[in-house]
């Protein structure tokens, strides 16, 4: 079992409802959906790009994700996250852009925002004490050599390597995208979430995703609305 703890909007936010119909699979019930069809690529091609995301469910990773600490539990973890998530006040993203990550595509930030460093920096050190250290072979699947110097030293210190003035906050849409076959993704998912883009994007709410063994799908198990204690819905 691993956990991790991402940003994702409710279950019934227009966002979330729309980006599963895009991946084809819905993290709140662990079920498909049905795919649209999309201007300039068949259904087999869009499902291969899509492949990546599709397992992780859309999401804003926070604090990647980690096994638990010897020593700890899912119920201490559960109870930190609830105090933790009541600590912290919502924001908004002031504006969100389709953006293109190497080849892959996400919604991310039009432009810098401070209140969402602070609180991605505070949940990676909050949490930190329920992470069991990576194994040597977690680490030389980063390709730590490859790495920048403070990644690396995120990577060996925190588990992984963007966080801090690393982290970039992106919710993932696509996996690599062929060069050739770029300029139309960016088109279709312009066209797929053009009610999003441009808008501000509300952080309300921290999820704890759970991967029940390792390669399975993950799926949310519990989402804790900012600010509001005691009050977690458990999917």
């Amino acid at each position: 079992m691993r956990y991790a703890l991402y940003f994702t909007p409710p279950a019934d936010d227009p966002l979330t409802l729309s980006a599963a119909t895009w991946l084809g699979r819905d993290a709140f019930i662990d079920g498909s959906v049905a795919m649209p069809a999309v201007e300039g690529f068949d259904a087999q091609e869009l499902k291969q790009l899509t492949a990546d995301p599709r397992r992780y469910g859309f999401h804003a990773t926070v604090k990647a994700p980690f096994s638990l600490a010897d020593g700890r539990s899912e119920s201490e973890l559960l109870q930190a996250l609830d105090e933790f998530s009541a600590e912290c006040a919502s924001f908004d993203i002031p504006d969100i852009v389709v953006g293109q990550l190497g080849s892959f595509f996400a919604l991310v930030p039009a432009e810098p925002c401070d209140a969402l460093q602070i609180f991605a920096a505070e949940t990676v050190r909050r949490f930190e004490p329920f992470r069991e250290p990576l194994s040597a072979e977690d680490i030389a699947r980063r390709n730590p050599e490859a790495l920048p110097p403070s990644q690396r030293t995120n990577l060996q210190t925190w588990g992984y390597p963007y966080v801090f003035d690393d982290f970039r906050f992106h919710m993932t849409l696509t996996g690599p995208v062929p060069e050739d076959r770029q300029a139309p993704m960016r088109q279709a998912l312009n066209r797929a979430f053009a009610g999003f883009v441009g808008r501000p994007l509300p952080i309300t709410t921290l999820a704890l995703f759970v991967e029940p063994r390792r390669g399975a799908p993950f799926t949310v198990h519990s989402l804790m609305p900012l600010g509001g204690a005691a009050t977690r819905k458990t999917a």
